[in-house]
């Protein structure tokens, strides 16, 4: 019975997410099926594994939710999608991440957005707010969003709940990446 409220659960969580759901669906639905296939013979311990790699499809939807929030390269540049990112995830506490690093002329950096996270969470009072951020570091404004400013690495937290981060480039032409992003949809991530 509780197996069962687990894949109903996990089902309606899915369906916010239609258009990365479709891709997965299957895998998904067959690996919570056999969940409780296993767990109705009495095999509690494979029940468990096939959970918890449903619960890693699922976080691999969420994660590609996230990066649909990184900004396109402009032009003359390019962006690669960190793939490994999550793989540290657990480490820190969970949540999701994703991570694009961007190349040009002579030059890279990267832009990392991480939600859902303890440490994300414990950063909310300082990036939180205003008086606190502008005792740390200069504040540039990117789309009505503030951002701290510390050694040319940019910092803002959208929602009180999503870190991002763009490091190790140009100040400049990491916000002219920056001012791509829509930081109010982003506000509206997973829910």
């Amino acid at each position: 019975m509780r197996l069962t409220a687990i894949a109903a659960a996990v089902t309606l969580a899915v369906s916010p997410l239609p258009a990365l759901a479709d891709s997965h669906e299957d895998e998904v639905m067959a690996t919570l099926q056999s969940a409780m296939d296993a767990y109705g013979a009495g095999d509690i311990q494979y029940a468990l594994e096939e959970l918890a790699y449903a619960q890693q499809l699922l976080n691999g939807l969420v994660a590609e939710g996230l990066q649909g929030f990184l900004p396109a390269a402009l032009d003359g540049w390019t962006m690669t999608i960190d793939e490994d990112a999550a793989q540290g995830m657990g480490f820190i506490g969970g949540g999701t991440i994703a991570r694009g690093e961007y190349c040009g002329p002579g030059a890279c950096f990267t832009i990392t957005l991480m939600a859902d996270n303890p440490m994300v969470t414990s950063m909310g009072a300082m990036l939180g707010n205003a008086q606190m951020m502008a005792a740390m570091g200069p504040i540039v404004r990117i789309n009505r969003q503030s951002f701290l400013n510390q050694d040319g690495d940019l910092s803002a937290l959208i929602g009180n709940r999503i870190l991002v981060q763009a490091e190790d480039g140009d100040e400049d032409v990491m916000v002219r990446h920056l001012e791509q992003m829509d930081f109010r949809e982003m506000m509206m991530f997973g829910m």
